[in-house]
């Protein structure tokens, strides 16, 4: 088949040219993205307007930080299951059957009665944020290695948008309504909007995508013999389950896209209480948070790809735990400002970083495992929504909670858990505490630990390895 762009001997992108519509792979990019725009923004469309909701409908701040949690807690489960659905039917039919199933649960927004109902909502529009995972297995399927990272980061970040945009428009669609509306009424007839534009997203997602570069009807008929073989979904399952690196990198990720995600839900009521400012001002303050994406998550995976081309995996390691330690320092201070301005703009800087974060986390991701890569970025892009579940419950539940001290204290786990990045090893191309295998004879005591870890499965030099946890004596 002929491509308009250069690509590898697997018909995958070595190039990105995320302004072009011209080959699938751009095509694919672009579905990808404003598909899962779209579930941000619906999922995210419920936050601007809880002071309105909780007012109207009496509830408690216990309640709204358990809706909070509740919306994370729905889609740990969805990504987890979204990977080996990918493996078995693609990432495009995966994508559209998500958006279609949840797109009925944001509109079950606008008929909440009680606190119980409010609280399901949130749980099953929270489903929705299971099409990360097919966002990137999409864009692992359609791009090389060589720019597979960048990929990665510019369709995640620029899909994480979508929550900084809902902060804005929501409050306007609200504000709008009200002028010819009771608020009562308001509110309600406002979740419509992301209803409508999750449906037409799934839509287009059917219409005009496909899988891979080959066509999706030749998609099994490509297949070789090997690959036959390795479509039995439990063994794609537990090799993935199996893989003490995925583990890891689902742990970072639970705080970075983790400590983003629980930053979205509480930054503008943080506004709103500390400093005073009115609903429309604190939503154009948390807005600013997560729009950044759509530069700091593709320099993520930017700094991950020029990294991994000059100084190869190790590079790719290291410029993760440098950037995510940054982040939780940044957030850690974010707490410990007094001044509004002076917050904005911590906020701002920790934003850039703690998304650059993600991207670089599903810099890594791509590498673990060939075979099993829907399993790995299913669990990885699980562990962003239970890191943002287990930050949530600890910090930021019930009703007397300190948000300033909460939020430094998921600084400080967030440097932490950074720390864990060390214990990445991968026996082709070394780890960031020491080289490959092959490198050396004599090996410190960090780069034995590692290795001990892992259990090679027949490495070859045409594939990534896995590798599975072993009792270490």
């Amino acid at each position: 088949m002929d491509y308009t762009i250069p690509v590898d001997s697997h018909g995958r992108a070595t190039v990105f040219r995320p302004f072009s519509l011209s080959s699938p792979h751009s095509r694919a990019f672009h579905l990808a993205w404003f598909s899962l725009f779209s579930c941000f923004f619906s999922t995210f469309s419920i936050p601007p307007l809880i002071p309105i909701i909780s007012s109207d409908l009496n509830l408690s701040p216990s309640t709204v930080s358990t809706a909070g949690i509740a919306s994370f807690a729905g889609s740990i489960l969805s990504r987890l299951a979204m990977g080996p659905l990918c493996d078995l039917i693609g990432p495009k039919t995966s994508s559209a059957i998500l958006s279609l199933l949840t797109a009925p649960a944001i509109l079950s927004a606008a008929f909440v009665s009680s606190p119980a109902s409010f609280i399901l909502v949130r749980f099953f529009v929270g489903f929705s944020l299971a099409n990360f995972v097919a966002n990137q297995y999409w864009m692992s399927s359609m791009f090389s290695g060589n720019v597979v990272g960048l990929a990665n980061g510019v369709s995640a970040g620029w899909a994480n948008v979508g929550a900084g945009i809902s902060q804005l428009v929501m409050p306007l669609i609200y504000s709008t309504l009200a002028e010819f509306s009771s608020r009562a009424v308001a509110w309600r007839v406002s979740f419509i909007f992301p209803t409508v534009f999750q449906i037409i997203t799934a839509v287009l997602v059917l219409k005009y995508g496909q899988d891979t570069p080959i066509q999706n009807s030749n998609r099994n008929k490509n297949r070789n013999r090997e690959e036959e073989e390795d479509s039995n979904i439990l063994e794609i399952l537990f090799e993935g389950l199996g893989n003490y690196r995925a583990w890891i990198l689902a742990l970072l990720y639970g705080y970075t896209f983790g400590v983003e995600l629980t930053t979205d839900n509480v930054i503008a009521g943080y506004f709103y209480e500390r400093f005073g400012v009115n609903l429309e001002v604190a939503g154009m303050i948390a807005a600013s948070f997560a729009i950044s994406n759509v530069v700091s998550r593709p320099a993520g995976g930017m700094v991950s790809d020029k990294l991994g081309k000059r100084f190869g995996m190790r590079g790719r390691l290291w410029g993760l735990w440098i950037v995510q330690s940054v982040a939780g320092l940044l957030c850690l201070l974010l707490g410990r400002v007094n001044s509004l301005w002076g917050s904005i703009a911590v906020m701002w800087i920790f934003s850039v970083f703690v998304q650059a974060s993600s991207g670089l986390v599903f810099g890594v991701v791509p590498f673990v495992s060939s075979r099993s890569l829907g399993v790995v970025a299913g669990m990885t892009g699980s562990g962003g929504t239970v890191g943002a579940v287990v930050t949530q419950l600890l910090l930021f539940s019930g009703d007397n909670v300190k948000k300033q001290r909460s939020i430094s204290l998921m600084g400080l786990m967030t440097f932490v858990v950074s720390l864990s990045v060390t214990l990445i090893y991968f026996p082709r191309w070394g780890g960031i505490c020491c080289g490959p295998s092959s490198s050396s004879e004599t090996e410190d005591i960090s780069c034995r630990l590692s290795r001990r870890l892992v259990v090679d499965d027949g490495e070859e030099d045409d594939k990534v390895v896995s590798g599975r946890l072993r009792p270490v004596c």
